[in-house]
């Protein structure tokens, strides 16, 4: 929803009117949304969930979807569409090839997702987040980055103080199921920590609702003062005040990330599809800007010790912050909403 929520904001500036299609699970997540988007809830559905009568009935609501799409595209007559990809973009972007209207997707990750997937063949423009991305055969893409918020560009590059005899906030994001991980290993790594550099750190702690009680216990018992919470609706302040990001490497966390300009320790989620979460973590690791940890090997031993030579190491944090803001493409919105506005002048 970020990137979306980008393009939306910048096409607010330019004059454009803006819609949001999605289903009502997508919908609970718009409250960043400018209040200027309308936000329209169409019926979809994916067969990654449910029992096998819930999957039968997926094409009959996604089917509905489409037809109210199609019916609410008719009134309204939209110059472009554009999607970015899961099952509530399919009734928009379908009903848009159906009435042949101007259409683009956005894929955030290194690997094209399957609703994406589909659709590349049938839209004219293919925007990529991270690169390269992998296509399908006979597919072009054009690199356009990650669409970051409003709020993360008001910290883009901002100043970075690098660790040191003070203290020092470190800040651990994964979403959903994927900070599962990071809450089992990061409280006892930082436990492990050498006395001296452990008494200096603070950390705020994305955790699943059913883990806070035990992540929250574990940094206690440690002595580490911790802030644990399922959600921080204030990220972009937190990453700039941060030393050190512990992180899933989904597409606009590290876009976040790199625009900000902050170390960050990435981990990437082992059951991501296609395993694309590592595809996104190569950019900022051959940049410089990131250590990559991959599940299987994220123990509480390797974490405390990749944590332990960033922050003893103040030259060495820098360096990276410094080549973290270096790959970032923060004119990546202003760049696909110049594409969207292409596309629909020349329909």
């Amino acid at each position: 929803m970020f990137p979306a929520q980008a393009l939306a904001e910048e096409m607010i500036t330019r004059g454009w009117k803006v819609i949001l299609s999605t289903d009502p699970r997508g919908a609970r997540y718009t409250g960043g949304f400018p209040a200027a988007v309308q936000v329209v809830q169409m019926a979809s559905s994916t067969f990654a969930r449910g029992g096998i009568a819930a999957k039968a009935l997926v094409p009959l609501r996604i089917m509905g979807g489409v037809l109210a799409a199609v019916f609410a595209m008719i009134r309204q007559r939209p110059a472009l569409v554009v999607g970015f990809g899961g099952y509530p973009s399919i009734p928009a972007l379908t009903a848009a090839w159906i009435l042949r209207i101007p259409r683009a997707i956005h894929e955030q990750n290194g690997v094209l997702g399957q609703v994406n997937r589909l659709f590349a063949r049938r839209v004219q423009a293919l925007a990529c987040g991270t690169w390269p991305t992998e296509m399908p055969q006979g597919v072009t893409g054009l690199h356009i980055g990650n669409p970051v918020r409003a709020a993360v560009l008001e910290r883009a590059g901002a100043d970075y103080i690098p660790p040191g005899d003070y203290p020092m906030s470190l800040l651990a994001i994964g979403g959903s199921q994927a900070a599962r991980v990071i809450s089992d290993v990061l409280p006892a790594a930082l436990a492990s920590l050498p006395p001296a550099l452990r008494a200096h750190i603070r950390i705020a702690h994305q955790a699943r609702p059913e883990d806070m009680a035990r992540v929250s216990a574990a940094y206690e018992q440690a002595g580490i003062r911790a802030e644990v919470a399922p959600f921080f609706t204030d990220i972009p302040r937190r990453m700039s005040e941060a030393q050190l990001i512990i992180s899933r490497a989904g597409a606009s966390s590290i876009a976040d990330i790199s625009v900000i300009g902050r170390p960050a320790i990435l981990i990437p989620f082992a059951a991501a599809t296609a395993d694309h979460q590592t595809a996104n973590a190569q950019g900022l690791l051959a940049a410089g800007g990131a250590v990559v940890l991959a599940e299987t090997q994220a123990s509480p031993q390797s974490l405390s010790g990749e944590i332990a030579r960033i922050l003893s190491d103040p030259r060495a944090a820098r360096s990276m912050a410094a080549a973290s803001l270096a790959a970032a493409r923060p004119d990546a919105a202003r760049d696909l909403a110049d594409l969207a506005e292409n596309l629909a002048q020349r329909a």
